[in-house]
């Protein structure tokens, strides 16, 4: 079975490859239809971005997809950037930007008062349509000076106390045992296990 992984961030592929290592699949990505542009993502969850990517992509290029919608939730910042968070400085998407002004926004804000989650959503659609949407989310809190060089995004300002490091210090093993996306697309996994299943016989 040909599962295309939708996302053009070289971070989040990385990641997607590493958590659904091992299914009978063979991943495709985005690089093998250069003619398919980039859907627009105007909803106001991750769930509904999730959605509408797996099913555009499923539909315009034949494949069983996999996408998923992530981002930053802080709550000093009333759940911003949210939805925005690949692009909360504008476009073009661009990382350290984005973490500048995170880190900008809460100048003053003491410690105790900057608790944030990850939080994403992957989905599963097929040609047809829709399959699933799984979630997951990890508590932490944002910290000024960027700390770790693994991960991308928010992941150097993005500290996880129980651990007492940012989830760009953590090795990629934990942080995919222990993130968001590792959660959401590790519950993925039971779909595509089925469909492939269902394909085969």
């Amino acid at each position: 079975m040909r599962l295309l992984l939708a996302t053009s961030n070289a971070g989040k592929l990385k990641e997607f490859r590493a958590i659904l290592d091992g299914l009978p699949v063979e991943c495709v990505t985005l690089d093998a239809f250069p003619g398919v542009e980039e859907p627009h993502e105007d909803r106001a969850t991750f769930e509904g971005n999730a959605a509408l990517k797996v099913i555009y992509y499923a539909a315009r290029t034949g494949l069983i997809t996999v996408a998923d919608d992530s981002g930053l939730e802080v709550d000093a910042l009333g759940g911003a950037p949210g939805v925005l968070s690949a692009r909360f400085s504008g476009e073009p998407k661009n990382d350290r930007a984005n973490n500048e002004k995170l880190v900008s926004l809460l100048a003053g804000v003491p410690q105790q008062r900057r608790s944030a989650r990850f939080k994403c959503a992957a989905a599963l659609a097929t040609p047809e349509g829709l399959v699933a949407i799984e979630t997951g989310a990890i508590e932490g809190r944002i910290i000024d000076p960027p700390r770790g060089e693994n991960g991308f995004g928010y992941d150097p300002h993005f500290f996880v106390p129980q651990l007492g490091c940012t989830t760009a210090e953590m090795p990629p093993e934990l942080k995919n045992r222990l993130s968001h996306r590792g959660q959401a697309l590790r519950k993925l996994r039971a779909h595509i296990e089925r469909l492939t299943t269902e394909i085969s016989t």
